[in-house]
Formats: C-alpha cells, structure tokens, sequence
C-alpha cells in the first residue's frame, strides 16, 4: 500500500484505548485476511508494518491487538462510528489522500461498530456517479433524455469500490474494532476533492453532516503508454485491447468513460500511435482484431517511465483474400446499452472504430426508435465520411419501435430516403410492414425481418408460453430442422414475413420483385430463424439470409458478432456489399467458420439467380472452401446450453465430443441428407459431396449454430420446387400470425392489412394445387 506512514500519533492514541475492547483471537485472524487481501491487491505493508504485524500475529494478546492497531489506523482514509442506535458517521483518517491517474488504490476504513452490526458497509461519493445517463429515452418525437442530476458529468472524476472478495468477508463481522477495504480511482490528474458517506442500509446515515467527510486527493499523472499497432502485414490498423490487473479490474474504469470508449464493453479499440494513461503496476493484456484473428495474452509492466507497446495481429484466416467480405447489417448508435446523456447516442466516429477494431468491413449503423430525431441527422444516403476504405459504414433504418415494429422488425438498407413520408419523425409511419415494404423497394432498398426468430419459438399447442408475450428461458417443444410445428407469432421478428413473402412490389424502375429480401440470422436461437426460412424456400420462395448483431441490443458484447460474408468480383462498396446480399453470393457466420466458394457442379452460389437446371434426375458434385477454428480445450459450459440460451450461434456448438472437429452438412429442402467432419485448426479444407438429386429441391451448406450458406436452387425438369407439409405449415401460419397481429394494426390500415394476409392465404393454396 503506498499510503504514507503519516504521524497520525495523537488521533491513533485517542484510538487505542479502545484496543483492550477487542479479543485479541477474532480481531488478529481478521488481520490475517486483511494483510492478505492488501497483498492481493497489488498494495502490501512495508517491510517493517509487515514485520510489526506478524509478530502481533505471534503475540496474540492485547499488546498485540495496539501495535496492530496503530499499523493499520495509519493507512485509514476513514473512521467509521456505528453508534449503539445504528447511525453511521465518518470521519477523516490519518492516511495521506494520494491517487493515481487511470488506476486504483486502497485505503482502510476502520470501523468502530458499538452496535454489533453485521451488514454490509456501503461507501458512497456524488463524484463517483456514472459520466453518463444510461437508457434511452421514450421513442416519441423530440423525446429528451432525463437530467443526469448533481454534480455536473465533468465533476463525476472518480471510482470506488469496496473490496468484499475473498479473504475477505463480504459483510461486517460485529467485531467491537474492525478494518474494511476501499479501492479508489482516479480519472484525471490534479487537485480533485470528493465528499463521502457510509452506511449499512436504508435510513442508517447519521443525522446532519456527521455521515459524510470531504477529501482532497493529490491525483498524480500516469505514465503515457504509446502503442504500436500493425495488422499481420505490418500496416497500421486499430485493434481491441483488455487491459486488467491481476485483481481483475479492468483499465480504464468502465464507469467513467464517454465515447468512443463504451462503458458497457470491457474492451478498448485503439489504433496505432494513440496513448493510454496507466500507473505504474502490472497488468494483463489481450489483443485482438475480430474473430479471424488468434488472441495474444501479454503480462506488461510498468514502473517508473513512459514505455511503447509493440502488437501485431496474427491471423488464422482472412476471407478477404479470397474475395469475401464481412459485414454486420444490423448495428446501432444509439438505444439499448448505449448512454443517452451526454449524448443522444454515440457518433459515426466511434461506431466506426468498433468496426476497424473487429475487422468488420461493413457496418450498417440503423438509426431506430430511441433517440430517432437525433440519429437521422446523419442519414446521407450514402457512405460516412467517417469510412476509411476497406471500413465502410453508413447510416440506414430499422423500423423499431414505431410503425409496423410489433408485426416485425425491418432493416432497411441502401435507402435513398429515410423517412416514410407524411412527416418528419416516427409516429406517421405505418403499422401493417408490407406498406413500409411497398415505399422501401421502390427506391431499390434491400430489406429484410431483423432477428427473425423472435416470436417463432417451436411451443407446443397447449403451452401456456403461447398466449405470453415471447421472452427466453422458455423450453421449445422440438429442435428439430425442419418442424412442423406452428409457432404463437408473438413477437417481433419475421412474423409478418410469412405474409410479405408471397408479395411482389414495385421495384425502382416500375418491375415487380420481392417484397422482402433476405432473413436475419445469428442474433436468435437457429432453430427458430432457420426453420421459417427452411418451410418458406419449399414453398418455392426464394428469399436469402443475411448475418446480424443487433448490437447493442441482442448482443451488446461487440459488432460483428453475426455477420455475413458477400462475395464480390470488383471493389468493395457499401452498395455492392448490399447486392451481394440480395444475390444471395454470402454466407453467414459467427466470424468462427466459414465455407467459401460454394458450389453445385460450375454453378457458383449467388450468380446467375444461383440456378442450375438439369434436364433429369442426376448426381452432382457439391464444392466448397470450409475452414474452422476451436481452440484445443473444450467448452462443455457451451456445449451444454441449449438452443434458447446464448451465445445462439457459436462454433463451440458444433464441437463433436472432445474432438476439435466439426461436421460439415449438406441441407437439402431443410432436411440433413449428408455430411462430413472437418478438424477445425484453421487449416483451409477443400470438401466435396456427390448429391443424387431426384427432383426440384435447394440446396446450401452448415455448420450447425456457426455458419450456414445461401441456397443454390436445382430444377429439375422445369419443375417449381414445392413441398406439400412445407406449404400447409405456411398456410397455417398466415392464420396464425393474423390471430396475434390484426389488434395491432392501425384501422385505417385494416382493409390494406385483410387484403395482404388473403393474398398470402391464395398464393400458398395455388401452390399447394401445383
């Protein structure tokens, strides 16, 4: 501990006739987790307050407990009374008040409890309020985010905590004299004052100011940690760094950070030739650059100078070689975890960042619901400026709360326009998703149901959770792909997609084309998102998938955690990026698998309306480039969960047993008709499978709950692909999702709404008669 031996002599001696209160056994083996604990911490006693201590230890009499006392007593920042009556009130220490910029520190706090209370001691300080307003305020036009109170943000320069971990005891032990640890942080440099008080419970603060105590803390510079980051070639890049101590707090604290630093993240992007403030100490460090880069462990020391950081990312895999490029279509800057003080949200900037940081390519930052009249300023209709090629990221919709939201979250990409006309915010937006739809195509918008298994869990008829508005936990009746089971249609994900499906829209030139795109994977259970899509294919429907995040919201750990890989012969753009989606030339992943270049016989997934036609029945040679990568250890507490817990898509999942292989599957019309294990060291491995096709049928490659392709279709004779039980689910599915989403639609929507759903109900029936 590197609190300064102060004099202190006349307070400790008014303390120590107290001493002979305390038995000496209760109060030295609290000493004994005590030294322990400041050990831990990274702060031990020196050598002679080490010395002194074990010999009370030693001594174990009432001697002891004073000499004891008096070591201790000089690091206390703090002298906590709790009275016969439970009122607590402090009162300055002897300690010297000296922080460090960017890290933390520990005092004592004695306590003298003459009440015997054995709850917990809460410290408290306004300085050590949050620098920010978390949540979002209600989505209504022009809505304002709460006042974030007093004191003002930039005064909020401080982080404590009581340290309650082992060996410690998390409460107080009613010991007559006891010793409690506070750990302090410092966000700046300089003079800084702060006021605290204590309690141990609701109504406990003594009456007046004799609960609270103000200090003035010298808060001494940090040394300047120059990092030099460079990607696997030896160019300069921005990366994520996990910074900890071996008390396992993390650097900067998380409390007291503002944008492009998240405090919902334990991580930090930074790029090569940026500075971070970190004291003197040790630390454990992890580098990364996304999931196709293999994470560096680093233990750093820092003492006495500033110092440069030298990382480069080393890779397993890069699809970009091979011409595929990442991207997450569904990201937000604003609502759910983001704050909404001091800003609305966060900026283009830092989303961008978070993206070069996991090597996202292409990031669709959707402006929503919360905080929508002030994110859409930064609606452009084309590239931010904040890209920085390969990075691109631009601003687009998702229609969430508002409009057509309870029917069915959309994306909305490569827009012209972001608002629906009528108005200037969200409340003139329509509530049935098909007439959302109808404006969206046709200005050449590529759009598709966000985090489609949302609503789409398989639950039995008779399960209660049915007639519930949908939330996790819940076990399904089945995992089985495909089943047959009618989903409740309760939620917000690709509900009313069973309708939009079996529409036509006006596309930007006056042709008709589909009404919706592709279907969002990754971000819920798989076996609710691919199932849907799986019963909509053999009905001869034709929709992609694409792979989101839905960050912060679904996942708030980082972007990119669903993405999608898009196949491009020319140079990346956000556009073309899009098209690739609408083509169906991607696949979707967790970042974890991949399989590249899928094909059937020449025929390449994604071109030529991923078509191959065949005169007669045939056997065909399926192709593809698939690479994985698990580390050696397996980890069962994945393994484990089942569908409707997270992570929904991981590659753990797919694990066989405590092997490091995967199986790779051939999907034929939803149904697993063959497969083959691949070792997942991310070797690259060319794989092949001989397909008998009998008839019209779709065809893709998975892993399961990792990574998944887009179909390639295979004719037959000319014939449509149908599948009779596929088409009599979807029917039933249109009375179903009717049943839960006609309340919802706004009257002067009605008749539009009945005329969409019996045009779904006559398409499924006409194809059921092919």
């Amino acid at each position: 501990m590197k609190t300064t031996l102060c004099a202190g002599a006349m307070l400790a001696g008014a303390l120590l006739s107290q001493a002979h209160a305390v038995e000496p056994q209760p109060f030295l083996s609290a000493t004994q987790r005590l030294m322990d604990a400041t050990a831990f911490l990274g702060s031990p006693f020196d050598a002679a307050e080490l010395a002194t201590l074990r010999g009370c230890l030693q001594s174990h009499d009432a001697t002891a407990v004073e000499k004891a006392q008096a070591v201790l007593d000089a690091h206390a920042l703090f002298h906590v009374t709790i009275t016969p009556e439970q009122r607590v009130k402090v009162e300055r220490g002897a300690a010297k008040p000296v922080l460090d910029e960017s890290g933390w520190r520990q005092y004592l706090v004695r306590v003298e409890n003459e009440a015997g209370v054995t709850a917990r001691l809460a410290a408290s300080s306004p300085q050590s309020k949050e620098v920010y307003v978390k949540g979002s305020p209600p989505v209504v036009p022009n809505a304002q985010p709460r006042d974030p109170g007093q004191p003002p943000l930039a005064a909020r320069w401080l982080d404590m905590q009581m340290f309650e971990a082992a060996p410690q005891q998390p409460t107080l032990s009613g010991l007559g004299v006891e010793y409690r640890i506070i750990q302090l942080y410092a966000s700046e440099a300089g003079k800084r004052e702060a006021v605290f008080s204590f309690d141990t419970g609701q109504g406990t603060q003594d009456l007046g100011f004799r609960n609270e105590t103000s200090v003035l803390f010298d808060c001494r510079p940090s040394r300047e940690v120059t990092l030099a980051i460079t990607d696997e070639n030896g160019k300069p890049c921005m990366a994520e760094l996990l910074i900890q101590d071996h008390a396992g707090r993390i650097y900067p604290s998380q409390i007291k950070r503002h944008a492009p630093d998240f405090f919902f993240h334990p991580q930090i992007y930074r790029g090569d030739g940026e500075v971070l403030k970190l004291p003197d100490g040790a630390y454990d460090i992890t580098f990364r650059r996304g999931p196709e880069s293999v994470p560096e462990q680093r233990q750093v020391k820092i003492t006495g100078s500033n110092i440069t950081l030298k990382f480069q990312v080393r890779r397993w895999i890069d699809p970009s070689l091979l011409g595929w490029w990442s991207g997450d279509h569904h990201i937000h800057a604003a609502g759910c975890a983001h704050y909404s003080v001091p800003s609305m949200g966060v900026h283009a900037s830092d989303m961008a960042r978070h993206c070069m940081g996991e090597d996202l390519k292409i990031g669709a930052n959707l402006t929503w619901g919360p905080c929508f009249d002030y994110q859409k300023q930064f609606f452009t209709g084309m590239e931010d400026k904040e890209s920085r090629f390969p990075f691109l990221l631009r601003y687009d919709v998702e229609v969430s709360g508002f409009g057509s939201h309870k029917s069915g979250h959309l994306c909305l990409l490569k827009l012209k326009e972001q608002m629906y006309p009528g108005g200037d915010s969200t409340a003139h937006w329509p509530t049935l998703c098909l007439s959302t739809l109808r404006w969206a195509k046709k200005q050449g918008a590529l759009c598709g149901p966000a985090h489609s298994g949302w609503g789409l869990q398989p639950l039995a008829e008779n399960d209660p959770a049915r007639k519930q508005p949908y939330k996790l936990g819940i076990p399904s009746a089945t995992n089985e792909l495909p089943n047959f089971i009618i989903p409740p249609f309760n939620g917000i994900g690709a509900n009313e997609y069973i309708v939009d499906v079996t529409h036509l829209v006006e596309g930007p030139d006056g042709k008709l084309v589909p009404a919706v795109d592709f279907m969002s994977m990754v971000d819920t259970p798989h076996t609710w998102e691919l199932n849907i899509w799986y019963h909509t294919l053999n009905a001869g429907f034709r929709t992609r998938i694409s792979g989101e995040t839905d960050f912060p919201c679904i996942y708030g750990e980082r972007v990119g955690l669903g993405r999608a890989y898009v196949k491009l012969d020319g140079r990346l753009s956000y556009d073309a990026w899009c098209e690739g989606i609408r083509a169906g030339r991607a696949y979707v992943s967790d970042g974890k698998s991949h399989l590249m270049d899928f094909k059937a016989n020449a025929q390449e997934m994604g071109v030529n309306g991923s078509e191959l036609r065949l005169a007669k029945p045939a056997t065909i040679k399926l192709t593809a480039k698939v690479a994985a990568r698990l580390n050696d250890k397996p980890h069962p507490e994945i393994q484990s969960l089942s569908p409707e817990q997270k992570p929904f898509w991981d590659l753990e999942r797919a694990r066989v047993g405590s092997s490091r292989e995967v199986p790779v599957e051939v999907i034929v019309n939803g149904v697993s008709v063959a497969r083959k294990n691949i070792t997942a060291d991310g070797s690259l491995h060319d794989v092949s499978f001989d397909l008998p096709v009998e008839k019209s049928c779709w065809v893709a490659l998975r892993i399961r709950a990792t990574s998944h392709t887009n179909p390639i279709f295979l004719i037959v004779n000319d014939k449509p692909i149908r599948e009779k039980r596929s088409l009599e689910w979807c029917l039933k599915c249109v009375d179903q999702c009717w049943s839960q989403k006609e309340a919802l639609i706004d009257p002067k929507e009605h008749a539009d709404a009945v005329a969409a759903y019996d045009h779904a109900r006559q398409v499924y029936r006409e194809r059921l008669a092919d």
